[in-house]
């Protein structure tokens, strides 16, 4: 029986090089490390300019390997939708940016099956809070504001199209 050894790191999407943190994990276990890191890179570029959790599966016998990609965290969400570098330093007194409703749905959806919310309304409850901490808006709105909306049934419309 063969043994499988897990490699776990934190790749820029569509941009993973032989370099650390990859190299130096999967040198050592005599796997292709760059038909690993084409791979990772083919499955990560929808992700460009985002962290995304990588786990490489490689059987030591074999060589084989296996890529699983994680979803990156909701503030890299954040981040790629207002199209800026990193969140605020000083939320409550920077903002970084604006999200629409819809584009703080888009961030939830994602992060649905990984969180959890229960509901995909939950699910923008979460998202929100991320927003108040990276000091972004949310409509023109600070984002705890919007949360007291959405419960107060201000957005159902948005959620009734699941």
């Amino acid at each position: 029986m063969s043994e499988k050894k897990v490699v776990e790191a934190l790749v820029n999407g569509g941009q993973a090089t032989a370099g650390p943190p990859l190299g130096p994990a999967l040198g050592p276990l005599g796997v292709n490390v760059l038909a690993i890191v084409n791979k990772i890179n083919e499955v990560t570029k929808s992700y460009a300019g985002m962290k995304v959790p990588v786990k490489v599966l490689v059987d030591t016998e074999t060589k084989e390997f296996e890529v699983n990609v994680g979803t990156p965290t909701t503030s890299a969400l954040i981040v790629s939708e207002l199209g800026v570098a990193k969140g605020s330093g000083a939320p409550s007194t920077e903002k970084i940016g604006n999200l629409s409703m819809s584009q703080v749905i888009r961030v939830a959806q994602v992060k649905h099956e990984k969180v959890l919310a229960k509901t995909l309304m939950a699910a923008v409850k979460e998202v929100l809070g991320s927003c108040v901490s990276m000091g972004v808006t949310v409509e023109g709105k600070d984002p705890r504001e919007v949360q007291k909306d959405v419960d107060d049934g201000k957005y159902d419309k948005l959620f009734e199209e699941e």
